[in-house]
């Protein structure tokens, strides 16, 4: 049946991309980075000039930038939720940080959702080509003693916060390593001796030291940019005039970027990096505009929480040296539901039925896709039932249930300034199918009126 499903997905990909002969290595190491909260416009290679971030640059110009790339969701769980699955949130198991049966206690608040048994992830689908697999970071799909565990989600190791609430805290009392509590005795009673990420980034260079002979994937979902603002040092803007907040969030940026350098300087050390590809993102748009100081959004409208292009659209930046052409933009549009079945293409998996993403690897390799006749879809449940489509430059926002469509061009109004929704009445009926046609019903997060 999996191989089936495969060949049926081969024939789509090939109407999609017009089926080019261009093949990618088989069997490289996948590395996924994903900052938490980073704004669009936050790096040097997405318009930034105060915040520094010369190796992510570095990265942008020997690899493959994209301009409209979307992340899950304008928040943290549902986004990784979407990521992992391949499934958007109109279908995922994980749509909110909040469900309404989701679990009581184990460090979290009520309602906080696992992945189910039935889920299949990104890590599933690699480990079945061989992969070893390896997480640290942030992982918000499952508590202790849940169907969402890493370990039980197809992650041979891991290493971090399993609730995404006691990741706010840089200087926790514990951590997880596997199934695991990880005490760290400097950091209780509201001490500051270890801080996490820094942990993060060195567990992540051990993990390819221990694993640089065989085929991996390597899931980073670092911690930073988020709140609280607390870092050990803010250089180099400790002398900056500038609020505190203002100075550790430009350090988090940058001590990210560090590491992101060391990583690729590990890469070269094992001699690996033309085996590796690497993708960074962000899980979802800016916590904080930072008008007139970083414009982290850049000129998009809106910010985490929004379905405005600032809620969703995320950096992305993918570099595979001697495949992925070097100083490449793609505009593109894809979102995450499409890495599941672009990092199974890339490692020859099969893919699992019936998920939403389409594989982007073709366009990673130089052929051209067109993604005009495809919809993305999103839904948000935190401030009432919120929907948005983006199909070609058409962009149409619900933001309540009996709210009229908002519908922008995204070619001619990238900031979604202007409401064209009266002047094509076509267009929004089309869009409301689609928003129709996009979900199934959740337990967790029901639509009385719809479901």
């Amino acid at each position: 049946m999996h191989r089936i499903l495969a060949a049926l997905l081969l024939l789509a990909t090939c109407i999609f991309t017009a089926c080019t002969p261009n093949k990618a290595p088989d069997r490289p190491n996948i590395i996924f980075i994903m900052a938490d909260d980073l704004g669009y416009g936050d790096l040097g290679s997405y318009g930034q000039t105060v915040i520094q971030t010369p190796h992510l640059d570095q990265m942008a110009s020997e690899g493959m930038r994209f301009t409209h790339c979307y992340a899950g969701s304008t928040v943290c769980a549902p986004s990784r939720s979407v990521l992992m699955t391949g499934l958007h949130t109109g279908h995922t198991t994980v749509r909110g940080n909040f469900g309404k049966f989701g679990v009581v206690g184990l460090a979290g608040n009520e309602g906080r959702v696992p992945l189910y048994d039935e889920d299949i992830t990104v890590a599933e689908a690699l480990k079945t080509m061989g992969y070893a697999t390896g997480i640290t970071g942030k992982w918000g799909l499952g508590e202790p003693n849940t169907t969402g565990h890493p370990n039980d989600q197809g992650f041979d190791e891991w290493f971090g916060y399993l609730n995404q609430r006691r990741a706010h805290s840089y200087y926790p009392d514990f951590l997880w390593k596997n199934k695991t509590k990880v005490e760290y005795p400097e950091n209780r009673d509201g001490k500051k001796g270890t801080y996490t990420h820094d942990l993060f980034a060195e567990w992540a260079l051990d993990f390819l030291d221990r694993n640089h002979k065989t085929p991996f994937f390597l899931y980073l979902p670092y911690t930073i940019p988020h709140s609280r603002y607390e870092i050990p040092d803010t250089a180099p803007y400790t002398d900056q005039p500038w609020t505190d907040d203002e100075k550790v969030h430009a350090a988090m940026v940058t001590r990210l970027d560090r590491d992101i350098g060391s990583l690729f300087e590990k890469l070269e050390a094992l001699d690996i990096d033309s085996d590796t590809i690497v993708f960074f993102c962000s899980d979802n748009g800016a916590a904080e505009r930072w008008e007139g100081r970083f414009d982290s959004s850049g000129a998009l409208k809106g910010r985490k929480r929004d379905m405005y292009e600032g809620g969703i659209r995320t950096p992305m930046i993918v570099r595979w040296p001697g495949t992925v052409a070097p100083n490449q933009t793609s505009e593109l549009p894809w979102h995450f539901a499409d890495v599941l079945p672009t990092l199974a293409d890339i490692a020859g998996a099969d893919v699992p039925e019936a998920v939403d993403g389409l594989s982007v690897l073709p366009t990673l390799l130089g052929n051209e896709q067109d993604p005009t006749d495809r919809p993305l879809y999103w839904e948000f449940f935190e401030r009432g039932y919120q929907q948005a489509v983006r199909k070609g430059n058409w962009k149409a926002i619900r933001l309540a249930l009996d709210a009229p469509l908002e519908l922008y061009d995204l070619s001619q109004d990238p900031g979604e300034t202007r409401n064209i929704a009266a002047d094509h009445p076509d267009v929004v009926t089309a869009m409301e199918t689609i928003m129709s046609e996009s979900r199934s019903p959740s337990e967790n997060w029901p639509v009385p009126e719809l479901d």
